[in-house]
């Protein structure tokens, strides 16, 4: 059987010809993306199960005998978590790129693990603040090395699809964390001031066993090329191959299409910066993406349970019922709609999402406006808003994670997932207040300004966005590395 040639050193020096790219790309899916797809995939379910955990115990953290916290506290505990996924992704997102992706989805998990641990011994609203900036800087500093891993290592056909799923993941963390808080909260099982606690040492317990599931992923093969450690990337693509082989599978044999980059062991952030400014309408698009889901996404989930509480009378500890369904729809969005992401192509798809759920959006607060919804109608219109939501939010991490080249990839993703995140850190905020005044008026301003921004965004990728459906992450944006 003919075998694909290795990577070639090229007679200049600091120079090599590599077709490790092509190689990754031309697989079947396997067993091994699977497994690539559960062990990293998993940060989503991760954020999921925080995010949700702390939307199901507002009621709880405000009966606590120890926190007793009020709504506004609920809001600056959530903008505490998202200020530190902004700080922990653009610091780790800097590192993912000098130090390689392994070492930081390694560091990034260890640091989620400890904090959130920290956080089930909170005693009052500023250790529980400083524990929940640095679970986010973990969470953070997760997105960006994850991201950065699995779109190097999925095939180029699938990595619409699988990005979009992968990131829907968020919503299984999210059953997670109803099911928990319907547990922890039952008095029967648990005391006031214990039950929230257990439920974030359960997230701990969780990260523990991820540590265990990542030790078998491999560098990414794309990332070595680029450092100076082409024989490490060349055994590594070999290896995937001769499982693939193992398992039945037939490989094309080759040649292959090769690229000739010169080895650097790092990038300079003027460059970083110059080369975000050379894509200037990438980055725009990117923004626009990322600024609108995290306004949209954060200023609701994070408030909804405060929403059913203070206008519909639903128990503390009855909110997970209404999670789950909720949660049910943001992750069938990715799964139902990801393959036209690759088929139907990233622009219109993309278009169309952002529009739609803001246009639902509008409508489900008017309707909450006018008090024509109950707390069962209300968790339907979410559903149906946040299947397209949750596709369109899914496709802003794909966008920023695949447009850039990959020597900036992780701190691309880093930058915007930051600055996305710190608009979205004042959705929390700013809804709390809304709610604390008791009036569906305000509320359906803060509505409306979610939807207004994600209209708005959609446009922006539809008219500027990039088609890099089932194109190679070096044909979507040329390496920096490329010689020639």
């Amino acid at each position: 059987m003919t075998t694909p040639s290795p990577t070639l050193a090229a007679p200049e020096a600091g120079l090599i010809e590599t077709d490790v790219s092509a190689r990754l790309d031309r697989l079947p899916w396997g067993r091994f993306h699977t497994l690539v797809v559960l062990a990293l995939g998993i940060t989503w379910v991760l954020d999921g199960l925080e995010v949700t955990l702390a939307g199901a115990l507002a009621g709880a953290l405000r009966a606590s005998p120890v926190l007793q916290f009020s709504n506004t506290d609920i809001g600056i505990a959530t903008s505490s978590y998202l200020a530190g996924a902004v700080i922990g992704a653009i610091g780790f997102g800097w590192l993912t790129d000098r130090l390689g992706r392994k070492k930081l989805f390694f560091i990034t998990l260890a640091v989620y693990l400890a904090a959130t641990a920290a956080t089930g011994f909170s005693w009052n609203l500023w250790s529980f603040c400083l524990f929940r900036f640095l679970t986010g800087a973990g969470i953070g500093g997760e997105y960006t090395a994850i991201n950065s891993t699995i779109q190097e290592l999925i095939p180029a056909r699938a990595r619409g699809w699988t990005d979009l799923v992968i990131n829907g993941s968020f919503w299984l963390g999210a059953v997670l964390g109803a099911g928990t808080s319907l547990v922890v909260l039952d008095p029967a099982l648990f005391g006031p001031d214990w039950g929230w606690r257990a439920a974030f040492l359960l997230g701990a317990a969780l990260g523990l066993v991820i540590l265990l599931l990542r030790s078998w992923i491999p560098e990414s093969p794309r990332w070595l090329i680029t450092h100076g450690q082409a024989a490490e990337a060349e055994r590594i693509v070999a290896e995937i191959e001769a499982r693939f082989r193992q398992e039945g599978h037939a490989l094309a044999p080759g040649p292959f299409p090769t690229a000739r980059l010169r080895q650097r062991r790092h990038t300079p952030l003027s460059e970083v910066f110059g080369t975000l400014a050379r894509y200037r309408s990438r980055a725009f698009v990117g923004l626009a993406l990322m600024s609108a889901q995290a306004f949209f996404y954060n200023a609701i989930f994070f408030t909804y349970g405060l929403i059913l509480i203070d206008f519909y009378g639903v128990p503390a500890g009855g909110i997970g019922w209404y999670i789950l369904p909720f949660a049910a729809g943001n992750f069938l969005g990715p799964v139902l709609l990801g393959r036209f992401f690759d088929t139907i192509g990233r622009r219109p798809m993309i278009a169309a999402t952002y529009g739609i759920s803001g246009v639902l959006l509008a409508v489900s607060g008017f309707l909450f406006q006018q008090d024509l919804l109950t707390a069962t109608t209300l968790t339907l219109c979410w559903m149906a808003v946040f299947f397209f939501a949750s596709a369109a939010a899914s496709s802003a991490y794909l966008t920023v994670s695949e447009v850039f080249p990959l020597e900036i990839r992780a701190f691309a993703i880093a930058l915007f997932y930051a600055v996305g995140t710190a608009v979205g850190a004042v959705g929390p905020a700013l809804f709390g207040v809304l709610i604390e005044e008791k009036s569906r008026e305000a509320v359906l301003g803060g509505y409306l300004l979610a939807s207004a921004l994600m209209i708005a965004a959609g446009v922006v990728a539809g008219i500027w966005g990039v088609a890099a459906e089932r194109r190679s992450l070096e044909d979507v944006a040329r390496p920096l590395a490329a010689a020639d």
